[in-house]
């Protein structure tokens, strides 16, 4: 089953009848129902240039090529290309720009995305001005002559901002620039970016795409066929491809993506809830609740809220660490997406690369912890977290 799988032609198939079956068919050797890990570099030619569609497996490979087919199924792309990571398929969409290019970013975003901006590729001429996605002014104030993208992460990391990507869109296009979406928080399960009108979609297949904390990936999404080709030649021309396991690992994971999402959704409503009412819990970010400013957009660009939640204890930041070491269900660790839930402190761990002053202009308190939350049970997290607040009143 190489494409969108369809019960007549008439009728487009469900997320989740995606999710298991696009990209992939029976091994025609064998029969098996699971997309083959074919462990293999190269491949024999029946004459030069003719082939059976694969050459060298930098440039295209079976197992990976299944995955790129089911990506772009489950965003609504015509093509998708898979990375060995999140940074490797942000690096390529950066990497198709030119030296004096400009590039407006939203200030909330992953720390790694800054650093690779800030710390590699302003070296070769590129530069990048840093505003609030969510304030259609300020994006369209950082506009200049050279600004070709518009770079977005809607839910974004970690203060959970929503940024309306179809209002985005008509600016950037308005002025000749085009726009990518990071849509990592949500996934495709809750958000497609490409039909609210971006040009490029950025995942780590590491986060709830692959959901088991067992793989790292990054992959592009886009309808852009020139997009596609310039994206194509980088994938192959630096080469930093995933490897075949990784890729069986990635389709495994999206063939329970809307099944995890529905819970992690269910036990993040729930969770956020619960610090709201908490008289020891001085702010709560999460795009469910209806105090937060990004509410009714997140309602109606998504199907549902996610599973990311950030919030501030009242207190310093030493009560910070010492409630996000106190937890038992919830594990301290960088990464996100997984069933199992996840706790963290963005100022140290994932957005340590970002300069203390700018995360401060950004909003992100030195006290902001991050929640990941799982698939456990939603009684048992919540009262973990309990627990873990009334550890850090003890010095």
């Amino acid at each position: 089953m190489t494409n969108r799988p369809s019960a007549d032609a008439g009728r487009e198939p469900g997320f989740s009848t995606l999710a298991v079956h696009a990209g992939q068919s029976p091994d025609p050797a064998t029969g098996a129902i699971m997309t083959p890990v074919y462990l293999t570099s190269t491949y024999v030619q029946e004459w030069p240039e003719r082939h059976k569609g694969f050459d060298y497996a930098r440039t295209v490979h079976p197992t990976r090529l299944a995955l790129e087919k089911n990506l772009a199924a489950l965003e609504g792309a015509k093509f998708g290309l898979c990375f060995s990571s999140g940074m490797a398929a942000t690096s390529t969409v950066i990497e198709a720009l030119s030296s004096g290019d400009h590039v407006v970013c939203g200030n909330d975003l992953y720390g790694g995305t800054y650093r690779v901006f800030t710390k590699v590729f302003a070296r070769f001429g590129l530069t990048f001005s840093f505003v609030d996605a969510a304030d259609l002014k300020a994006v369209e104030a950082a506009f200049t002559p050279r600004t070709k993208l518009v770079w977005v992460e809607t839910p974004s990391n970690p203060l959970l901002k929503i940024s309306d990507i179809g209002a985005l869109a008509g600016l950037a296009h308005a002025k000749g620039a085009k726009l990518a979406v990071d849509n990592t928080f949500a996934s495709p399960a809750l958000q497609r970016p490409l039909r609210l009108g971006a040009d490029v979609v950025v995942h780590s297949t590491t986060k709830y795409l692959g959901g088991h904390s067992d793989v790292v990936g990054g992959a592009i999404l886009t309808s852009d066929e020139a997009l596609f080709k310039e994206f194509k030649f980088l994938q192959n021309a630096v080469g930093a491809v995933p490897g075949p396991l990784d890729c069986f690992l990635v389709l495994r994971g999206t063939k329970t993506l809307a099944l995890r999402v529905e819970r992690h959704c269910a036990n993040a409503a729930v969770v956020a809830k619960h610090l709201l009412a908490h008289p020891e819990v001085a702010r709560v970010h999460y795009p469910g609740l209806p105090t937060h400013a990004g509410h009714a957009l997140a309602r109606a660009q998504m199907t549902g809220f996610g599973g990311m939640i950030s919030f501030e204890l009242k207190g310093d930041i030493e009560r910070a660490k010492r409630m996000i070491s106190s937890c038992r269900v919830f594990s301290l660790a960088e990464s996100l997406g997984g069933v199992e839930s996840l706790i963290g402190h963005p100022a140290s761990m994932t957005h340590g690369s970002i300069p203390r002053e700018e995360r401060l202009k950004a909003g992100l308190s030195d006290g902001l912890i991050r929640l990941s939350v799982g698939i456990e049970d939603a009684a048992d997290l919540t009262a973990d977290l309990d627990s873990a607040i009334v550890a850090s009143l003890k010095s």
